[in-house]
């Protein structure tokens, strides 16, 4: 049995780097949101807020459907 160490850590450094960006993608979405809703809550509206929320919620479903997508021999 023989490992391709090459090809193992490549696989490793994607996943750690999608991982860190998909983490980062959330965590400003949750900041987007909270700017709304700190704007609401002082009389305003924050469009900016909301959009950037909606966009960043949306860009890490779609991470998640194309993981699944590979994993499920089906959608092939």
């Amino acid at each position: 049995m023989s490992i391709d160490w090459t090809a193992l850590g490549e696989v490793t450094a994607v996943s750690i780097g999608v991982t860190f960006a998909v983490v980062v993608v959330f965590a400003l979405g949750v900041l987007g949101l909270a700017r709304h809703e700190g704007a609401k809550e002082q009389g305003g509206t924050s469009a900016v807020g909301a959009a950037q929320a909606g966009l960043c919620f949306l860009a890490c479903a779609a991470v998640v459907a194309y993981g699944i997508y590979l994993i499920v021999p089906q959608f092939h």
